[in-house]
């Protein structure tokens, strides 16, 4: 998803737009989730996430971190905000349960 939000409405509560906003990126993620991925049991979706006034100055950041962006720019005065998460597959970390039943054993 790559999206200019506008922060100001005329006919809203500026507060009121601001979560809207939030719920969009929420259920963009939540829908993004529901995708089947080829092997469940090896991988996962990840998201890299890029938040900022513009897509100039967008910068990364942490896919925890985006509504707290999102509020850092809406506290800077800005009249709208780009947003960037685009998903990805990544690999599950291998967890080492043979060699611990290994060293257990001597």
């Amino acid at each position: 998803m790559k999206k200019i939000f506008k922060l100001i409405d005329e006919k809203k509560h500026e507060d009121r737009v601001l979560d809207a906003v939030k719920n969009d990126i929420r259920k963009y993620v939540k829908r993004e989730k529901k995708k089947k991925l080829e092997d469940a049991k090896m991988t996962y979706w990840d998201f890299e996430c890029r938040v900022g006034a513009t897509s100039n100055t967008a910068k990364a950041v942490d896919f925890d971190a985006v509504i707290k962006e999102v509020d850092a720019v809406k506290d800077t005065g800005a009249t709208e905000c780009y947003v960037e998460i685009l998903a990805k597959v990544v690999d599950k970390p291998v967890k080492e349960i043979v060699e611990s039943a290994e060293e257990e054993s001597h």
